[in-house]
């Protein structure tokens, strides 16, 4: 049961919605929406909701598509994310990058673009870590959702809303299906699972029953329960039936003392419980107020005497705008939780962390096969024989969401992928340089990576970094060599560095226009002027620095016309030119001797505009034009 702490959409499967909801008739189709009188924006978008909010990523991906091939369509940001992760179900995860991208743009606050734009790499790591593990499925899985499992003594126990057969059921009314409730079953040796019954009478209620988390003696558990009391839900404000978290004591063979934990509201919901390695602290899921996303991680303490201290989220490092679910905190203090805020491969992802790390600590995406393009989640890890299950809804289940073991083979390697963020300008100029070469060196001199600045001048390198000092080498024909030194530890995932290089000063030979060698915007003429305009007042500028920098240059300047009048007051025109621009030389320090000035009317045309009818002015503006030429 993949699980939305929020206020979820319309649901047309009682056993995938978190909170239940009153009245809540499915969006069954275009032209049941086409009747009720909604727009087209208005349906594509509900029952795109209708089928994400499900976990049914394909089906949702083709309503959006309809929805943003709309002309008038002015979708919400948040639409682009959702179709940006339902193209990963399909494995296009080329044009959901691209999605992303105009996420980040819509929404440039958002955590989630922003840790998609410094990771765009994030498929080749998340690729270096997948393969560690054999994943099997389990032969106790239902054509019902089972997902949440647990360990409790030598069994596993998990929520599932099978059928069990028995002529008085529970049933929700909405779906007339069987209440979630909790199951156990025997692990065997090899890891295997048998002999599913009911897990304890004791802790049904007429409401659905999951996640449990078990105290060390495996006397105290704690479980999720939907807000239930005198034979009905219960609703907060908004009616909603929220879940809560649950605690019971095991006295003389039988739970008691089933008590609500205080954090719990009717407003919000509390679920998923895990417990630390000594039991001093609960983990937990919930969209209380001052949550981040659709739901946070929060952790509170357990006191000696059972009681609990406030609620603490777990941060912004952890926690995203999106859905942060289902810890798990496995004997090692590894915690272990469900994200689809975090770069992965699709809907719920599962990611590791370590406690001592929850504030700047490498958050590892398990890979493939544990993740894939659907939801993964509800992990739980015995570090001591390697062995783990986990629920997921991926293709080639029984259910709606199955119950899966696995066996790690390889170890999981919490080391940090460090970014490199480099910005390369010209010093004098400060535009963006393309193709500088890049190359990271560690201390030994061994060159880890290079590669190029892109066409803005950037370069991203992302790579697993041990802590230590390494070096930056960038080089770029025509300029000085420039190094630079960085630091990278797990603290400090990320280093920007933006460089400024220095031009090589090399006398341009006989027959260079100064233009193009100083990379400068064209001195270009207003129509019928001679006056030198504020835009050539830079390029000029770096002329008049050149000139300084070698004494012993001498430049001709050509100046030119457009087509636009007769040949003869061309001529004289782009002599007015020349002598206008040698006199603005001049007076910026340029000795009068170094200068040569010529003007040649229309006859060197750089393109093909001969008469004003035939030519927009732009065009004729690139003709009426002054060239530095270098003849000693």
């Amino acid at each position: 049961m993949v699980c939305s702490l929020g206020n979820a959409q319309k649901t047309k499967k009682a056993e995938r919605s978190f909170d239940d909801h009153p009245n809540t008739d499915a969006l069954v189709s275009y032209d049941n929406l086409v009747k009720k009188g909604y727009s087209d924006i208005e349906i594509f978008e509900k029952l795109g909701d209708d089928h994400y909010t499900n976990a049914e990523y394909r089906e949702a991906g083709a309503w959006y598509e309809k929805l943003f091939a709309l002309e008038n369509a002015e979708p919400d940001s948040e639409y682009i994310y959702r179709y940006a992760m339902s193209l990963k179900a399909k494995g296009n995860y080329g044009e959901s990058d691209r999605w992303m991208q105009k996420f980040n743009e819509s929404k440039v606050d958002d955590s989630r673009g922003q840790r998609f734009m410094a990771n765009p790499d994030y498929l080749y790591w998340i690729k270096e870590r997948s393969g560690r593990s054999t994943v099997k499925k389990l032969p106790v899985n239902s054509r019902a959702s089972d997902f949440a499992p647990s360990f409790y003594k030598e069994g596993l126990v998990f929520s599932s809303a099978r059928d069990t057969g028995l002529v008085f059921k529970h049933v929700d009314a909405k779906n007339n299906l069987p209440f979630q409730k909790l199951y156990v079953s025997e692990i065997t040796e090899n890891g295997e699972l048998a002999k599913t019954v009911k897990f304890s009478q004791g802790l049904d209620s007429k409401a659905h029953e999951s996640t449990t988390a078990f105290s060390k003696d495996g006397n105290t558990p704690y479980f999720t329960r939907n807000n239930f009391g005198n034979g009905n839900f219960k609703r907060g404000d908004q009616g909603f039936s929220r879940h809560k978290i649950y605690r019971a004591q095991l006295q003389k063979g039988r739970w008691r003392n089933i008590t609500e934990l205080p954090f719990c509201n009717d407003g919000y919901s509390v679920a998923h419980p895990a417990l630390s390695a000594d039991g001093t602290k609960l983990y937990f899921a919930s969209d209380m107020p001052g949550t981040l996303g659709a739901s946070d991680l929060y952790s509170v303490d357990i006191a000696d005497d059972g009681s609990f201290g406030p609620p603490q989220n777990l941060g912004r490092h952890i926690n995203t705008e999106g859905r942060e679910t289902f810890p798990h905190i496995s004997d090692t203090g590894i915690l272990y939780f469900a994200s689809d805020g975090h770069p992965g491969l699709g809907g719920l992802d599962i990611f590791a962390i370590g406690l001592n790390d929850l504030q700047n600590g490498c958050i590892i995406n398990l890979g493939e096969p544990i993740n894939s393009g659907q939801d993964d989640f509800g992990v739980i890890m015995n570090e001591a024989s390697q062995k783990g299950y986990f629920a997921s809804n991926r293709d080639g289940g029984l259910g709606m969401d199955d119950l899966y073991s696995f066996t790690r083979e390889l170890p999981l390697e919490m080391v940090c992928t460090g970014l490199v963020t480099d910005l390369v300008r010209d010093e004098e100029t400060g535009t963006p340089l393309i193709d500088a070469k890049i190359m990271v060196l560690d201390s030994g001199g061994t060159v880890l990576i290079d590669g190029s600045t892109k066409n803005n001048g950037t370069f991203h390198m992302q790579r697993r970094f041990k802590s230590g000092q390494y070096n930056l080498v960038t080089t770029k024909k025509g300029y000085k060599k420039e190094k630079r030194t960085f630091f990278m530890d797990k603290n400090n995932g990320t280093v920007q560095i933006e460089q400024k290089l220095v031009p090589i000063k090399r006398a341009a030979p006989p027959g260079t226009d100064l233009i193009a060698y100083l990379n400068i915007r064209p001195v270009n003429f207003d129509f019928d002027k001679s006056v030198i305009g504020e835009d050539a007042e830079k390029s000029l500028s770096r002329i008049v620095a050149y000139m300084k920098t070698f004494p012993k240059t001498r430049i001709e300047i050509r100046s030119h016309t457009d087509a636009s009048a007769g040949p003869d007051y061309n001529l004289k025109l782009s002599k007015e030119r020349a002598k206008a621009t040698v006199e603005h030389l001049v007076s910026l320090g340029v000795d009068a001797s170094r200068l040569v000035g010529k003007g040649f009317g229309e006859t060197r045309l750089l393109n093909y505009c001969t008469t004003r009818e035939k030519c927009p002015d732009k065009e004729h503006r690139l003709n009426r034009r002054s060239e530095f030429i270098v003849v000693e």
